[in-house]
């Protein structure tokens, strides 16, 4: 199962976990990062260095957050340009 990017990335845009991500699963939105469930292996490296802790594994996201599972999946395809280790 992939790792979900949830609201503590509102805003903050680190770039720790894109730089951690051995798959470039992760696409910039305006306002946060979300990961690809499609290109995710869910090895965790992400999740490991969030400097906010705003990833987790599909099934451990906290229910207040359930929602960024789908926001996720769907802004993956809206935002197609993945981010490369450049971020601004």
């Amino acid at each position: 199962m992939p790792h979900v990017v949830c609201e503590p990335c509102v805003d903050k845009k680190c770039i720790e976990c894109v730089e951690s991500c051995p798959v470039e699963a992760f696409h910039e939105g305006e306002r946060m990062l979300y990961i690809n469930p499609e290109r995710c292996i869910d090895c965790g490296a992400c999740a490991a260095v969030c400097p906010v802790f705003a990833i987790f594994p599909v099934e451990e996201v906290p229910s207040e957050w359930s929602r960024y599972v789908a926001i996720n999946a769907e802004m993956a395809i809206q935002c197609p340009q993945v981010v490369d280790k450049r971020l601004p």
